[in-house]
């Protein structure tokens, strides 16, 4: 499967928990109940998480392989609460977005 279906069938597992697919700067993102961005597509078809630094679920986020800390503007500044995985990952995809809609914001 391709990253835009890979991202889409990640929704759809989620949507009984009130997730839904939306936008966020011109990016495909998952939102919570309350329109909080918590997981979006990138255009490398990569897929960034919000999980909490720290926790086992963010360690193991980032030992996959190809994974990084999300730096949006590419100039050092990691965000890191945020797992970049790439989309030779995306089994694990679904997984690390339920960790992510079940962290506090």
């Amino acid at each position: 499967m391709s990253a835009e279906e890979d991202f889409k069938q990640v929704g759809a597992e989620l949507a009984d928990l009130g997730v839904r697919i939306s936008r966020m700067m011109g990016r495909p993102a998952l939102k919570d109940q309350v329109g909080k961005v918590f997981a979006s597509l990138q255009r490398d078809g990569a897929m960034v998480f919000r999980l909490v630094r720290d926790t086992p679920e963010h360690t193991a986020a980032l030992n996959l392989p190809g994974a990084s800390l999300f730096d949006p503007s590419g100039r050092g500044r990691e965000v890191k609460d945020w797992v970049v995985v790439p989309n030779s990952s995306a089994e694990k995809w679904t997984d690390l977005a339920e960790v992510a809609l079940s962290r506090p914001r």
